[in-house]
C-alpha cells in the first residue's frame, strides 16, 4: 500500500538544473577554480552544499568557510532562476491528485532552507507541503538514505509505503538504501541511468506520469 510519495526538489518538482548549472561555473570562475561542469555535476547533483563545496574546491575546509560558499552560490542561483522560474510540466497537478486520493506528500532535497523557501514562494502548488527535510539539517546527502528516511519519519509512513520521485542517480540510490521504491523523473537523465529494482517507472515529467495513469496503478484505494 501507498501511503506518501516524496519528491526531491531540484530537477523534480522545478525545472532548475540548467540555472543550478551555471551557478556553479559562475563560482567556480569568481574564485578561479578549474572546473570540468559535467563532471562536476555528476559528482555532486543530490549532495549537500557542505559536500559539494569541499568536492568543487578539492581540500577540507571548515564548515563556516563553506557555508559562505554555499550562501554565495546559492545567491547566484536564485538570481539566474527567478526570471525564468518554471515547475517540471504537470508537477502541481499531479501532487494535488495524489493529495486528493489520501496520499501523503513530503520533500526530501539537498537544497537548503533559503532555496526551499524560494521554490515555495513559486509554486502553484497549495497547499504547499508541510513536510520538508533539507541537505543544511545535519544530514549526509544522497546517495544516503537519511534524508528520505527523515521525511518518511515526519510523515509517519514507513519507508516500503513511500514511492520517491527523483532526477538523479545518488538519488535513485538513496531511495533503494533507504528501502523505498522510486520513479525517474528523466529532466537530466535517461531510463538506463535511473534504472534499478526498485524503479517502478519513468518519464520525462509529470504530466507524462498522469497520462500513464501511474496513481490509478500504483494507489489502489
Amino acid at each position: 500500500m501507498v501511503q506518501a510519495l516524496i519528491f526531491d526538489m531540484d530537477g523534480t518538482m522545478i525545472d532548475s538544473m540548467p540555472s543550478h548549472t551555471e551557478s556553479w561555473g559562475e563560482l567556480a570562475r569568481r574564485h578561479g577554480v578549474a572546473v570540468d561542469i559535467d563532471e562536476l555535476m555528476r559528482r555532486t547533483t543530490g549532495r549537500t552544499g557542505l559536500e559539494c563545496m569541499r568536492i568543487l574546491f578539492a581540500r577540507d575546509m571548515a564548515d563556516d568557510e563553506a557555508l559562505a560558499l554555499v550562501h554565495e552560490k546559492e545567491a547566484i542561483y536564485r538570481e539566474l532562476f527567478q526570471p525564468k522560474f518554471a515547475e517540471v510540466h504537470g508537477f502541481s497537478a499531479f501532487a494535488e491528485t495524489a493529495r486528493a486520493r489520501g496520499l501523503q506528500i513530503g520533500v526530501g532535497t539537498a537544497g537548503d532552507k533559503h532555496n526551499i523557501a524560494f521554490a515555495y514562494a513559486n509554486l502553484a502548488l497549495r497547499p504547499l507541503p508541510t513536510v520538508a527535510v533539507g541537505g543544511d539539517e545535519g544530514l549526509p546527502g544522497k546517495p544516503e538514505p537519511a534524508i528520505f528516511l527523515e521525511v518518511a519519519r515526519r510523515l509517519g509512513v514507513a519507508p516500503e509505503h513511500c514511492i520517491v520521485f527523483e532526477d538523479a542517480p545518488l538519488g535513485i540510490e538513496a531511495a533503494r538504501r533507504a528501502g523505498m521504491r522510486a520513479v525517474g523523473i528523466g529532466t537530466t537523465h535517461s531510463a538506463e541511468q535511473l534504472a534499478g529494482p526498485h524503479v517502478v517507472a519513468y518519464a520525462r515529467h509529470f504530466t507524462e506520469l498522469t497520462q500513464q495513469k501511474f496513481l490509478e496503478t500504483h494507489h489502489v484505494v
